[in-house]
């Protein structure tokens, strides 16, 4: 009897592993094509995941809650008549899967068991080995990796183990700290703390406690440099006040001030090509797509970041488009895994909660995020042919910050002067 092999689906090209939140069949069930297998959560997107054929369940390998890597098998299904199928394997890990992975480590392997301080990306089989071997992440930065932009296989790493085997592993020197061990990588700061009786517990939920996960990671990856300007946005006001109502009638759809922000930092992207990229070790990626993502705040009080591929070549009615498009989808749990994947750089929109300023934290592997703050009259002091006069103009804080480990102070600050720049010589008499 053929069978057919269901494995986790690869949800956009940063994902290495999803955890599996809800299975919908059990051992021995009769499914047919489309009915749903099982539901998935990864960093960036929940997914329903649908059966490709019909047939009956006879292996399950993975149980809910556990975090599969991206190409494993999770289930079985026997293809043709129920009845003509063997009696299933009962155990929820096949010997194939514990054979592979070192048995002190299976099913208990996370991603936050090593922390590179590179940001280098290991899977979660490559730690699990790592561990079982007592390989230092020191040792493991070392290690040239075969696979996809240089990442570090488990073939790397079982040939590093025979290399070193017999001998004492030299690791490069370090003059200011050594190596922490995999256990002290692991070890997080507990704050110490009373709770009175009147105080509330509440549990963080799957995505708040992904959100936080990744802001420390990307605290502990980058050292962050905030760098602010204030532009004069009379002319971006004055016009989108001036359009908005033709706009609207004649594409359907409103135009903010957001899509005029994202083709500003569009065009400061292209111009400044430092800063649409990432960070691999002592290599930098410049990226050649400029896809920016826009913060969006979702009714649960969580933040999801949907992303406008190559948004440099758009122009504002395709901006206002995609940008209503996602946010409306963002809220209503509507957005595809290709949605989110592929931002190159990142704006979150302190001002829609009337905030005058603000430090973001950046979106690992990206190199910058932009803050916007909101709009305030202010008086201001321009010069004209009679002299100095003091006027109301329209101001707005722009905030970057930057990873200072491939982005200084000289490019950073002219990225952001180049923003403003835009924003403040905006056409008032341009279409869009």
């Amino acid at each position: 009897m053929s069978s057919f092999e269901i494995i986790m689906p690869k949800l956009g090209e940063s994902v290495q592993e999803a955890t599996i939140t809800k299975m919908f069949v059990k051992l021995n069930d009769q499914v047919e094509e489309d009915d749903m297998l099982f539901e998935i959560a990864t960093d960036k997107v929940d997914s329903e995941i649908p059966c490709p054929v019909d047939g009956k369940v006879i292996e399950i390998r993975f149980k809910e809650n556990d975090v599969v890597p991206v190409g494993e098998v999770v289930a079985i299904i026997a293809l043709g008549d129920a009845d003509d199928v063997e009696e299933p394997v009962k155990a929820s890990v096949s010997t194939s899967v514990s054979e592979t992975i070192p048995q002190e480590a299976a099913g208990s392997v996370s991603t936050s068991d090593i922390q590179s301080a590179s940001g280098r990306f290991y899977s979660p089989l490559v730690k699990s080995i790592a561990k079982s071997e007592n390989i230092t992440v020191q040792e493991l930065e070392t290690i040239t990796g075969h696979g996809t932009e240089g990442r570090v296989q488990k073939q790397d790493v079982l040939d590093y183990l025979s290399s070193r085997n017999g001998t004492t592993v030299s690791a490069p020197e370090v003059k200011t700290v050594s190596a922490p061990s995999l256990a002290q990588a692991t070890e997080k700061p507990k704050v110490s703390m009373s709770i009175g009786a009147q105080d509330q517990i509440v549990e963080m939920d799957r995505m708040r406690r992904i959100i936080a996960d990744h802001m420390v990671m990307s605290k502990q990856t980058s050292p962050h440099v905030t760098a602010m300007v204030e532009a004069d946005v009379t002319d971006m006001v004055n016009w989108r006040n001036k359009v908005k109502d033709e706009f609207f009638k004649k594409e359907g759809t409103k135009i903010t001030y957001m899509p005029i922000i994202i083709e500003a930092v569009s065009k400061a992207l292209r111009d400044f090509p430092g800063v649409n990229a990432s960070v691999d070790g002592y290599n930098v990626i410049l990226r050649k797509n400029i896809n920016v993502g826009v913060a969006v705040a979702l009714p649960s009080g969580n933040l999801i970041v949907p992303v406008i591929k190559n948004s440099d070549q758009k122009n504002l009615i395709g901006l206002a488009n995609d940008m209503n498009r996602l946010a409306t989808d963002a809220r209503n749990n509507k957005l595809s895994p290709d949605d989110i994947q592929g931002g190159t750089f990142t704006i979150s929109n302190f001002g829609s909660f009337k905030n005058v300023m603000g430090t973001p934290i950046i979106n690992q592997p990206q190199v910058a995020i932009l803050a916007v703050g909101t709009i305030e009259k202010k008086p201001a002091v321009i010069e004209t042919p009679a002299g100095d006069a003091i006027v109301v103009r329209q101001k707005m804080f722009l905030s970057l910050s930057y990873d200072h480990r491939v982005v200084d102070g000289a490019l950073g600050g002219a990225f952001l002067r180049k923003i403003a720049d835009y924003l403040e010589e905006i056409d008032s008499n341009r279409a869009f």
